[in-house]
């Protein structure tokens, strides 16, 4: 199985270019739009090269979601902890967008051209300084290229911090819903153990909602395997679960059934943490990936057979010069006129 990367490909690469070329006067202005609905809009003028805007909007929240101020429940603690220093959010943000964030990359660490800045230290202690600089400056680009994560991923992460805290939360027992995608959300069920997370699962074409059906069902089969003890429990089921007890009714409508993960405090411990709620958090565009591959490669073993199929038909007609060639001898078949037919019974 491939996993999503949780920075922004084409974000981390405009960045980069950003850094190396921060001395020309170049405009940017560009537009895109990522898995999920999340659209992006990067701005750099030519006055100041070394400031960048970027703007985010977030998918369409349902009503049972919670946001303040058009952002998750904690994405601006969230925010201002992730970029102290060097990131500014401007209020209000664009018109159309749910957050925009002035980048100041004037103040990321110093480049290999900044020797002036190490004249004091020998050339081995500036030679590591620089790679440690390079390592650190890499970082936080990516990091800033993750801002859907750390945005997005707030609430969740909050939840799941608790519980490996072993801190009782104050949504104790209580259903919580998240936005994953453009008016639909996933349920988490937060308790002093565990905390269990619930994702309805819908898709539009009939064809997809047959193949994500099979492959949850796969899903769940496969974590029975030996080597996944440890992993979180997952169940599907095509009816909604308990857990989903007082949810609204429009949320309990999944024409690819519902699957359930429970994460226990082993699975966000340390490091684990961040790789959870960013697997948690786009597991809808995990499965809709693996769907759509699955798909393409049916579409291609299909063509493929048909043209098998065809070299096969074109090699067995009447005359074809490939029979003559597999048939070993100059004997062919040739369609015989009315006239023809009658006079060799004859």
């Amino acid at each position: 199985m491939i996993l999503l990367q949780s920075h922004s490909r084409f974000l981390l690469q405009t960045l980069l270019n950003r850094v190396q070329n921060l001395d020309k006067g170049v405009e940017l202005d560009y537009h895109w739009i990522e898995f999920d609905d999340v659209r992006f809009h990067i701005q750099v003028s030519v006055k100041n090269p070394h400031h960048v805007l970027l703007s985010v909007s977030l998918p369409t929240p349902p009503p049972e979601t919670a946001f303040v101020g058009g952002l998750p429940l904690g994405a601006l603690e969230a925010i201002k902890i992730a970029y102290s220093g060097f990131v500014q959010v401007l209020d209000p943000p664009r018109d159309g967008f749910n957050l925009t964030l002035k980048l100041n990359l004037s103040k990321l660490p110093p480049d290999e051209g900044s020797t002036s800045f190490f004249s004091k230290f020998d050339l081995s202690l500036w030679n590591g300084l620089m790679v440690v600089y390079a390592e650190y400056k890499h970082a936080i680009l990516i990091k800033i290229a993750s801002v859907r994560e750390v945005v997005l991923g707030a609430p969740l992460r909050l939840i799941l911090k608790g519980l490996g805290s072993r801190m009782s939360a104050s949504n104790i027992d209580r259903l919580v819903a998240l936005v994953h995608r453009s008016k639909e959300s996933f349920f988490l069920l937060p308790q002093a153990e565990k905390v269990t997370v619930v994702f309805p699962m819908r898709f539009k074409d009939s064809v997809d909602i047959v193949l994500a059906t099979s492959f949850l069902q796969e899903f769940v089969e496969a974590r029975r395997a030996a080597g996944l003890n440890n992993a979180p429990l997952c169940l599907w089921s095509p009816t909604p679960p308990l857990e989903l007890k007082g949810a609204p009714a429009e949320s309990l409508s999944a024409n690819a059934g519902f699957i359930t993960i429970v994460i226990f405090p082993r699975h966000v411990e340390g490091k684990k943490l961040d790789r959870t709620v960013w697997s948690l958090s786009t597991f809808h565009a995990y499965v809709s990936y693996h769907v759509k591959c699955s798909e393409g490669f049916m579409h291609t073993r299909m063509r493929r057979r048909v043209e098998s199929l065809i070299q096969a038909l074109d090699r067995a007609k009447p005359g074809s010069e490939d029979s003559k060639k597999a048939g070993g001898n100059n004997a062919s078949f040739r369609r015989l006129s009315l006239k023809e037919g009658r006079a060799s019974w004859k």
